[in-house]
């Protein structure tokens, strides 16, 4: 199955990436992660209708793919675990952010979108925290 993922490259230009697997998370983390690590690295303002491309991005990769994804793993995880309790913390303090409405000017929406960074950023770790352990069949080691 071939998956398409548009992300938007530091300069503001969209990115298509294509892969053949059927999971099209592995390079939509790695393109998002490397954004909103940039974007909460300026040490400038950015110009609003950047810092509005970059909340559109995040949050459709946080409702539409990574918190979705990251439900998914937690429910093939043991109920009371420390790595499936920091997730579910992460996805509820994401859920909280997305539904922050709109600052009042350009210095509001930018803490406010930093805080969709932070969101991504924490998610992809906790993502492949739990992947790994997908990945090791539940915390048994694979067969060889």
């Amino acid at each position: 199955m071939r998956a398409r993922a548009a992300v938007r490259k530091a300069g503001g230009d969209p990115v298509v990436a294509t892969r053949d697997e059927p999971d099209p998370l592995p390079v939509g983390i790695g393109s998002m992660r490397s954004a909103a690590t940039w974007f909460l690295a300026q040490k400038t303002l950015p110009p609003y209708g950047i810092v509005q491309g970059f909340d559109t991005d995040f949050r459709a990769f946080l409702d539409g793919l990574l918190i979705p994804r990251i439900e998914q793993l937690i429910g093939e995880r043991p109920n009371d675990d420390g790595p499936t309790n920091g997730a579910m913390a992460g996805v509820g303090e994401a859920r909280r952010r997305l539904h922050e409405p709109v600052a009042e000017g350009l210095n509001g929406e930018v803490a406010r979108v930093k805080g969709l960074a932070r969101s991504v950023v924490a998610l992809c770790d906790h993502r492949d925290e739990l992947a790994a352990y997908a990945a090791t069949d539940g915390g048994r080691p694979a067969p060889a």
